[in-house]
């Protein structure tokens, strides 16, 4: 064989994926200087740079500006390409990743975790997914309804963030910095919850054979019914938000430095944090939708609908909320429960 026929054989990559880097930084260098010059401009006239430095948020580095610019567009890129998600929700998880990213680095792992994992399960066994889903989208293909029912919370609580305590990574310390730890369980909460929620969701309906049952009267309904649950369902929903807390944890305790940590509490809390947001938010999820929201089979082909009419059993639920306010809803209950039972229990 020649050395051209295995130049032939061998599979170049598209175009398009090798000219992503460099459209990437044509866009995130330019936008974080301007950014970040903006910044300093800000802080001048404001006062703000004689008074803090760059860790307490009013002069941010350029180096935050460009990871905070340059990771969302590579993360809503990934997201296009992989079917995960479509434009409109790839420009609104710009929005939200650029948010947390700045704010801090352990915000951006906790969403990277939820992205990434989320993306995944939702691909899991598609195939038997789109025989109990109406309007199943191959990779999930999330909207910017979508993004903000699952990201609002994280982002209305890092831009509290923001204007309290300014940017960078802080470890959780009740006593010596109440709010800054309070918003940053906040932010974890809220992560966990939908991280949770969506493997149980995922998963749960694909994986073993034990029909769900209804979270408020315990009868058996079909899979894929809103405020239907299972046991192994509930698991992953613990394992969903554990998995957001091990990386909130594990990013504390690189990016915080050292000297720091050893004065302040143990973090390792935050792991099970994590874990109580992610079946707490998807008990909470489910109680909504048993009750608020409308859940039918489609006689003609046997999915689970959202919405009454002719050829429809009702299975539970009335028609009030849809699935993305039920999933708005539970991220704020979590991202305001989580902080304060981690207060109640924090060593």
């Amino acid at each position: 064989m020649t050395d051209t026929t295995v130049r032939k054989n061998v599979k170049e990559a598209p175009k398009e994926a090798k000219l992503l880097p460099v459209l990437l930084c044509a866009v995130a260098l330019p936008l974080s200087m301007i950014m970040w010059i903006g910044n300093l401009a800000f802080s001048f006239f404001t006062g703000g740079a004689s008074t803090y430095h760059s860790e307490d948020g009013f002069v941010i580095p350029p180096t935050r500006w460009l990871v905070s610019i340059i990771t969302p567009l590579a993360f809503a890129a990934w997201g296009i390409r992989k079917k995960s998600l479509v434009l409109s929700g790839a420009i609104l998880g710009f929005f939200v990743g650029f948010v947390l990213t700045l704010t801090s680095y352990s915000f951006l792992m906790c969403l990277m975790t939820f992205f990434v994992t989320s993306s995944k399960v939702t691909k899991f066994r598609s195939e038997r997914k789109r025989k109990t889903e109406e309007g199943f989208k191959e990779g999930g293909q999330r909207t910017w309804i979508q993004v903000l029912s699952n990201g609002g919370m994280a982002t209305q609580l890092a831009i509290l963030y923001i204007l309290d305590s300014g940017c960078g990574e802080r470890p959780i310390n009740f006593l010596r910095d109440y709010r800054a730890s309070w918003l940053s369980l906040g932010v974890l909460g809220a992560l966990a919850c939908s991280n949770g929620d969506t493997w149980a969701s995922e998963l749960g309906t694909v994986i073993g054979r034990a029909e769900p049952f209804l979270i408020t009267s315990r009868e058996r309904v079909p899979k894929g019914t809103n405020g239907g649950v299972t046991i192994l369902g509930l698991v992953f929903s613990l394992l969903g938000g554990t998995a957001v807390g091990v990386s909130y944890y594990l990013s504390v305790l690189y990016f915080v430095d050292s000297s720091v940590l050893a004065t302040s509490p143990p973090q390792w809390p935050l792991v099970f944090a994590g874990s109580f947001a992610g079946l707490v938010g998807s008990l909470v999820d489910s109680i909504l939708g048993a009750t608020l929201q409308y859940s039918g089979v489609d006689e003609q082909t046997g999915c689970i609908v959202e919405h009454a009419g002719k050829g429809i059993h009702r299975v539970s639920g009335v028609q009030i909320l849809d699935n993305h306010s039920v999933n708005l809803i539970s991220t704020v209950v979590m991202g305001l429960m989580t902080p304060r039972i981690a207060n109640l229990f924090w060593p």
